[in-house]
């Protein structure tokens, strides 16, 4: 299927320590403010609200036979029978046809169209897995304590190639004693597949005399033909579904916080906790510890590693040992025990032997996680969520992580970082700056191969608010005289200057008095 460009954004409000924040996701993302202003808490929930579109497939369906029902079937089928004979001769004429887009009859795509926008029956889930993700039993929890009315969560999804068009809308309210999961799909939005074969097994069975289709539809006999006629919409609306849901439906994967601890103590945390994760967002037993959703999704990764298929391992082989080479300098390595269970290893460069995960610096335990994800899990369309990406880096270490992520957005994968580094805005700035310069014009810069446009990168700073209390986001432009995306951090070593100065005229004045 043809790649379109598009746009999420992403409005929310009373959510945690967040009062009010409206992002886009572009294919760099960075939340950036000081500590426990929700950066994690967003991003949680981004990478929440993917995993439920990834997970669940939206569709239409005929449940019972009655006459408006009937009526809708008149034109699909009618349509739909001419379309499939369209299609055929088309495809008669040239093979092209699994390489295009082919519009779906205006009857089946406005039936698509209007049952997308119930979305009720799938509030709970939505709601069960936000849960999980978080490891939280109850969602009113999310409601920002200060707040009068209900945490309200809006997804717009933009697609450029149709700038035209409105955008797909999905709205969460989480009140106190009720929710409401609604959504919104524009009545001129086109929709189209390309698994033109895919589509033609389920029709081409019907009777192409529509006048007895139509009186077999409306006899006693017509179950089967409903039935299969409900198969057709369905099968339709899951061909469409990357045009109707898009990125939303992408796969992410969440690289928490505090990947050191957790590499060094895996073992003993998915022997004891994984089993008691909220898998489906219901609350265990008080008595048995449990892991967020987050968490035991990363595990469960890790100990999954060596059972994916190699032929999608050997996919992103140069960016995680391009991150081993110019970061670790020696290997990462995933070895089976006796019982099946993953141990991981550290090879430096120019040793025969390993060593253990575990006694290897705390460097090294941090990017693993992120070497194995690209190696074994993450595939281009896909995004990651990074938290602290800096965390254990040393700042020369830090600007070549985030060469490296550059050169991972590069190769078609969404990023999503959380920080506290100016390093890391620093080198972002230093990115995407080059890109004001000609090829020609790069050669010698440090890191001119990961260049980064603008429109590639966004940064999107938290601060703390009286009014209203809690955190708002918004979004901080690169400052070009500065060098880097305005966040505050300056004020820190500015601040910090000043009192050094203040000491030494102290000192100094003290000096000359004695």
């Amino acid at each position: 299927m043809a790649q379109q460009s598009e746009k999420i954004e992403l409005s929310v409000s009373n959510f945690g320590p967040i009062a009010k924040a409206d992002i886009d996701l572009r294919p760099l993302t960075v939340f950036v403010g000081p500590s426990n202003t929700g950066k994690s808490y967003l991003a949680v929930l981004v990478y929440a609200l993917h995993k439920f579109f990834n997970r669940y497939s939206l569709r239409p369906s005929f449940e019972s036979k009655n006459g408006r029902q009937i009526n809708a079937l008149d034109g699909i089928v009618r349509d739909s029978i001419n379309w499939i004979d369209a299609v055929t001769s088309q495809e008669l004429r040239s093979d092209s046809s699994n390489k295009i887009d082919i519009p779906l009859p205006e009857s089946v795509a406005t039936f698509i169209r209007q049952s997308l926008t119930d979305v009720s029956e799938f509030q709970d889930i939505l709601i069960a897995e936000i849960e999980r993700c978080f490891g939280i039993d109850e969602a009113k929890r999310f409601i920002r304590h200060s707040s009068r009315g209900g945490l309200k969560v809006d997804i717009r999804r933009h697609t450029e190639s149709h700038q035209d068009i409105d955008p797909i809308k999905y709205e969460l309210i989480i009140g106190r004693a009720k929710h409401k999961f609604t959504a919104s799909v524009p009545s001129n939005m086109p929709l189209y597949i390309q698994n033109v074969d895919g589509m033609r097994g389920y029709i081409m069975g019907f009777d192409h005399d529509f006048n007895q289709y139509r009186r077999s539809l409306k006899s006693n006999d017509s179950i089967e033909v409903l039935a299969s006629i409900n198969q057709f919409i369905n099968h339709a609306s899951s061909l469409t579904a990357p045009y109707i849901i898009g990125a939303l439906k992408r796969r992410f994967h969440y690289l928490p916080a505090d990947r050191t601890g957790i590499m060094h103590a895996h073992r003993v945390v998915v022997g004891s906790m994984i089993r008691n994760s909220p898998r489906s967002g219901v609350q265990n037993l008080p008595a048995l510890p449990t892991l967020s959703g987050v968490l035991a999704d990363f595990l469960e990764n890790l100990i999954e590693l060596e059972d994916r298929p190699r032929a999608r391992r050997m996919d992103n082989q140069k960016l995680s040992t391009s991150l081993e080479e110019r970061m670790l300098l020696g290997k990462i390595q995933v070895e089976n025990s006796t019982v099946g269970y993953p141990e991981f290893y550290y090879q430096p460069q120019g040793w025969k032997n390993n060593i253990p995960l575990m006694n290897s610096s705390s460097m090294v335990s941090e990017l693993a996680p992120v070497v194995l994800y690209l190696r074994h899990i993450v595939q281009p369309g896909d995004a990651i969520i990074i938290e602290e990406p800096e965390s254990h880096l040393h700042p020369a270490m830090q600007v070549e992580f985030i060469r490296q992520l550059a050169a991972v957005v590069k190769s078609g994968v969404q990023v999503i970082i959380t920080t506290h580094s100016e390093w890391v805005l620093e080198e972002l700035a230093n990115l995407v700056r080059l890109s004001d310069l000609p090829k020609s014009r790069r050669k010698g810069i440090s890191g001119a191969e990961y260049t980064l446009k603008y429109d590639q990168v966004g940064a999107w700073l938290f601060e703390k608010k009286d009014r209203p209390k809690g955190s708002v986001v918004k979004e901080i432009k690169l400052d070009k005289e500065q060098g880097t995306f305005p966040s505050g951090f300056s004020d820190v070593g500015e601040d910090t200057y000043n009192d050094y100065a203040e000491i030494f005229n102290r000192i100094s004045g003290a000096s000359m008095n004695g």
